[in-house]
């Protein structure tokens, strides 16, 4: 069964997809018998298996890149090689993320200090710890070929533009180290663009895109590197979409409409996304999935967390602190929060009439809207692991098999989860790529 996704259809998507579920669920093509759950499974295994499953945002920590700690282990982070065979994860965008700082020269050099020690962990775990297991693909020809060899796939994205400092030539520099998408900011307004988070004061420093910021643009576009809008204010992205000569993407955000937060995008976003030929990649973050129960729910977790952070003596500090924290202490903070997650989660698997907890369900009603808003072909899959993502279901790489299960539940075809769960974000990236060798044909 397939999809219709047109102006013309007599039902809304949100409709046709109930009834395709059904459908799936307790109709059999062959004889009407009822579809088993076991049947489900099978077949959502079998396409699981066949599909390339590709997540846009995997945060990382420095100390899980040496000879003697590394990837190739079961390690507490929700990313690991154990981890994507166990669930079937096969390319992992890992990300070099920056926090913002100062406008400074000092603040700058820190920044690009910090951003290139990420670029050669990535490249260690390629070349050096785990060469037999993954290999870093910058194309989606490469992504594919490795796939085929039966090899997992690292990619690079870079979380914040703050590192190229003023200095345009380090677009190049990032592109020739393996980075194939980059936003301009992060929580906080820097040299490039505004941040989303201007919307909590109103106070914005470019009233969207700097000068340097637009010619950042021009430079991605020129190397080939994504546009990627998932921090930047809506007015950043407005300006970002009528300067680019390129699709752009959101490498993790969520559908503003069903989730009120400013991380997350309003309809005239995703129109613009779709008028652009770009994708969203839906993130599997709870409190941009359904706040409500995040709310509920973040009570018990909370309060279990503080507890163990107590035993552990670490000092529990909310969202916002954690974000305000040097690098260094944000990513410390962080490598706690791993080793806290599955003991905070065995505890309250143990506890009682605990509020729902928001699931890989709300992760696909978010999906399910952009499909009915932009059209299947605009709309893909990632997760924040590591940098606060994960859902009850998707709670780390090797539960990624839950997701398609959800999808297949939901009546999605073959074709169409190939298409969320990679083939999207690599039609933009081919498409990306075309446009730089016209505007560079000698790099």
């Amino acid at each position: 069964m397939y999809l219709i996704h047109s102006n013309h259809q007599t039902l809304s998507m949100k409709y046709f997809l109930v009834f395709s579920a059904f459908v799936a669920l307790f109709c059999s093509c062959d004889n009407n018998k009822p579809v088993t759950e076991e049947a489900l499974l099978t077949k959502a295994k079998a396409i699981h298996q066949r599909v390339i499953t590709l997540d846009t945002h995997c945060d990382i920590s420095l100390k899980n890149f040496t000879d003697s700690i590394n990837y190739s282990q079961d390690l507490d982070n929700q990313v690991t090689l154990p981890k994507m065979k166990k669930g079937g994860l096969d390319v992992a965008w890992f990300i070099v993320y920056t926090g913002q700082d100062s406008l400074t020269d000092a603040g700058y050099a820190k920044a690009y200090e910090n951003a290139i020690s990420k670029f050669e962990a990535i490249h260690r775990l390629v070349n050096d710890y785990a060469p037999n297991e993954i290999e870093l693909a910058t194309t989606s020809e490469d992504v594919r070929r490795i796939n085929a060899k039966g090899k997992k796939v690292a990619m690079i994205g870079i979380e914040n533009g703050y590192p190229v400092g003023l200095d345009i030539a380090n677009v190049k520099k990032f592109y020739e180290l393996g980075g194939r998408y980059m936003s301009l900011a992060h929580n906080g307004h820097s040299q490039l663009c505004d941040s989303n988070t201007g919307e909590a004061d109103g106070i914005w420093l470019h009233n969207g895109l700097s000068d340097l910021g637009k010619e950042v643009i021009t430079e991605m576009n020129k190397w080939g590197i994504m546009i990627d809008v998932s921090h930047p204010s809506k007015e950043s992205m407005r300006q970002m979409i009528t300067l680019s000569k390129a699709p752009i993407i959101a490498s993790h955000s969520a559908v503003r409409a069903l989730c009120d937060h400013s991380r997350n995008l309003d309809d005239e976003q995703l129109e613009w996304m779709k008028e652009n030929g770009g994708v969203v990649q839906t993130v599997a973050f709870k409190s941009y999935l359904n706040a409500e129960k995040y709310a509920a729910r973040e009570v018990y977790e909370v309060e279990v967390a503080k507890k163990i952070a107590d035993s552990m003596e670490v000092k529990w500090l909310e969202r916002e602190e954690i974000m305000a924290l040097k690098d260094s202490d944000r990513e410390s903070y962080f490598n706690f929060l791993g080793e806290m997650r599955p003991i905070r989660n065995k505890k309250l698997d143990e506890m009682d009439n605990l509020p729902p907890a928001v699931n890989v369900s709300d992760l696909v009603d978010h999906i399910d809207y952009l499909v009915e808003k932009m059209g299947v072909q605009h709309v893909g899959i990632s997760s924040d692991f590591d940098g606060g993502g994960g859902i009850e279901g998707w709670s780390d790489a090797s539960e990624t098999f839950n997701v398609t299960v959800e999808l297949v539940r939901r009546g999605y075809t073959e074709e169409e989860i190939a298409m969320l769960w990679s083939g999207n974000l690599l039609r933009v990236l081919d498409e990306v790529e075309k446009v730089a060798k016209k505007l560079n044909p000698m790099r």
